[in-house]
């Protein structure tokens, strides 16, 4: 018997809410919806500083929206808030929040990721709606549970993957699935961003915020605006200290963020995920410095197994990040794009990044002609929930969809955090005879914020 709660999703189920096809749209189960879809939606704002002020910008734009909550642990962010939504409900902390959701209707988290799972739960719990930013949970475990929570709740979710509601990736998933390069056994994802733990040389050379290698020693006394044991929630308490304050410079801490590849991963490995209907790996190998205890790595790479699919073949994936970059990349043999998404399948290649893509040889495609777009493009991804709020219609990453995407880009972490190929059981969320990875994928969190 698993330790570990288990995924009710279905790989069936998975393709269906993954949008891949026309049919994924009509196939897509009803959602709880707000009521009527004319009236106004209710919604709370957890986290209003950063991007959480850039979700709710959008968001409270739209004139069918009504912010009744706002919480932030910084009270700066939560009066610039408030001073453009006086009626709202104000909050230090979450919980609170918590206690009065009956005029709530669905709730935006953008808090710091290692308190993602904790202020999504609730709501799932309470049955409403949520759009979380990426990455969906701070471990495998919370995405685990986020997941099984939402396909209970049936509500309209959405992860905070923005380009996943462009038109350049539905377009690619499009040549990918009709089978324009052939069957793909191979993709190469790769991130210039090089953020993390480095030498302060390389620090500079790569544009990071801030250079530590080690914990610091002394204290600081936080600024009088900011609630820090309220940021620090689940986390083990330390001190306050500015390498990890303000944002984004927590995201290199392994308490906190999951560095890069979690991050950037959410929205790179997204094209691959969805264009091959992958789900859960097989094994996952990871390669660069050794580890740090505290610290996420600035450069790394991570290896994943995937078994067939449908009729899709079995294929590798392979993330880079930092200095790290595909042999095809650095042989020259592909044009040198900063960041980049490399299909490589039995009769072609297909290069893309956020924005255009790119099918190779190019003289060998020069007289192709693409299929007719079959995947309907987007409002936009914060106008996609909304109108699932309303309508039960589905939204392009919903938690059945991003919790095995988080999961799958955790896993990379754990692999190189651990030190050796792991051999994923997905259905007891355990690495096969490597116990050292449980804490890496499940932590226990701090008294008073235990994820019920």
């Amino acid at each position: 018997m698993s330790k570990y709660p288990t995924s009710p999703a279905t790989r069936r189920d998975f393709l269906k809410t993954s949008l891949g096809t026309a049919a994924a749209f009509a196939a897509a189960p009803g959602l709880l919806t707000a009521g009527s879809p004319n009236r106004k939606l209710n919604l709370a704002f957890i986290g209003v500083g950063g991007r959480g002020g850039g979700n709710l910008g959008t968001i409270a734009a739209d004139p069918d929206v009504r912010v009744v909550a706002l919480c932030d642990v910084n009270r700066q962010n939560l009066d610039r808030a408030a001073a453009a939504h006086p009626e709202a409900r104000k909050y230090s902390d979450f919980r609170e929040l918590y206690t009065r959701v009956d005029d709530i209707d669905g709730v935006v988290v953008s808090t710091a990721e290692h308190t993602h799972a904790y202020a999504t739960l609730p709501a799932l719990k309470a049955g409403k709606h949520v759009y979380c930013e990426k990455p969906l949970t701070h471990n495998i475990y919370e995405s685990r549970i986020i997941t099984q929570a939402a396909a209970s709740a049936n509500v309209a979710t959405q992860m905070g993957t923005q380009i996943h509601g462009m038109p350049n990736y539905r377009r690619v998933v499009e040549l990918i699935q009709s089978n324009a390069i052939g069957p793909v056994r191979e993709v190469h994802v790769w991130v210039s961003r090089a953020w993390g733990l480095q030498s302060a040389e390389e620090a500079k050379a790569h544009g990071d915020i801030v250079h530590v290698t080690e914990r610091p020693t002394e204290a600081m006394t936080p600024p009088d605006y900011l609630d820090w044991d309220l940021w620090l929630g689940p986390a083990p308490a330390r001190p306050f200290h500015t390498v990890y304050f303000p944002g984004p410079k927590w995201y290199r801490w392994w308490d906190f963020g999951s560095g890069t590849m979690s991050d950037l991963g959410s929205h790179w490995n997204d094209l691959p995920f969805w264009a091959l209907q992958l789900d859960a790996p097989k094994t996952i190998e990871a390669f660069g410095p050794q580890a740090h205890p505290e610290l996420a790595p600035a450069s790394m790479s991570a290896r994943y197994e995937y078994g067939p699919r449908g009729e899709m073949p079995a294929c590798t994936l392979t993330w880079y990040q930092g200095s790290h970059k595909p042999d095809i990349w650095q042989a020259g043999k592909i044009p040198q794009w900063a960041n980049g998404c490399l299909f490589i399948g039995d009769d072609g290649m297909l290069l893309s990044d956020y924005g255009k893509h790119v099918l190779l040889p190019e003289e060998q495609f020069a007289d192709f002609k693409r299929p007719a777009p079959f995947i309907p493009d987007s409002p936009g991804h914060h106008q996609e929930w909304l109108q699932a709020c309303r309508t039960g219609s589905p939204t392009g990453s919903p938690f059945s969809y991003a919790g095995p995407l988080t999961e799958a880009n955790h896993l990379g972490n754990v692999a190189y955090r651990v030190g050796k190929k792991l051999t994923w059981d997905h259905e007891r969320m355990q690495a096969i005879d490597c116990p050292e990875a449980d804490p890496f994928i499940k932590r226990t969190p701090r008294s008073g914020w235990e994820l019920v």
